[in-house]
C-alpha cells in the first residue's frame, strides 16, 4: 500500500524546522508555576508524518527529552499522533481536528491523572500558529465539574 501525502499532511509542514521554547506549568494546587526552556526539531518522514524531537529543562532540574508524531488519517478524518516523553512510562496517543480558520489544530487524548494513582483522565493540546515562525502550545485537563483547564503554556520560535 503506498500513501500521498494530502493537503492536511502538507498543512502539518508548518511544524517542520529547527525551535525554542519557553513556557510555562501549573505545578499544583498552592505551588507556583514552574517556567521551562528548551528546543524541539520536526522533520518531515516521507510527507505523511512530521517527527519532532525536543528537549526540555524540567521544573525540579535536569533535562527532559520528548518525541512527537503528527499525521493524518484520511480513513478517520482526523488528525493522529503520539508523544512520548523520558519523563514518565505512558504513551500518549492523540486524535482531533483544524479549527475553521486553519490556524489551531486541536489533539485530544486521555491519560494518567497527575497525582492520582489508577485513574485517567481527558486531556488536549492545541497547538495555535501566530504566524509562520510563532507557535502556541497550551495542554488542558478536564476536570471533575466539566470545565477544561489550562495547566502548560509554551511559545515556539522558529530559528532561522
Amino acid at each position: 500500500m503506498m500513501a500521498n501525502p494530502g493537503e492536511q499532511h502538507k498543512w502539518l509542514e508548518r511544524f517542520l524546522g529547527e525551535w525554542t521554547a519557553e513556557g510555562e506549568c501549573d505545578m499544583g494546587p498552592d505551588q507556583p508555576k514552574a517556567k521551562h526552556s528548551g528546543s524541539e526539531r520536526f522533520r518531515s518522514m516521507g510527507g505523511m508524518w512530521m517527527i519532532g524531537e525536543g528537549r526540555m529543562e524540567m521544573p525540579g532540574g535536569g533535562e527532559g527529552t520528548m518525541l512527537t508524531t503528527l499525521g493524518y488519517d484520511p480513513r478517520r478524518g482526523r488528525f493522529v499522533g503520539t508523544w512520548v516523553g523520558s519523563m514518565m512510562d505512558f504513551m500518549w496517543v492523540y486524535e482531533g481536528e483544524l479549527d475553521p480558520s486553519g490556524r489551531i489544530l486541536t489533539l485530544s487524548t486521555e491519560g494518567p491523572e497527575f497525582g492520582v494513582e489508577g485513574k485517567m483522565a481527558k486531556y488536549r493540546d492545541v497547538h495555535e500558529f501566530k504566524s509562520e515562525d510563532h507557535r502556541v502550545l497550551t495542554s488542558w485537563k478536564l476536570g471533575d465539574d466539566g470545565e477544561w483547564r489550562q495547566f502548560m503554556r509554551a511559545d515556539y520560535r522558529r530559528q532561522k
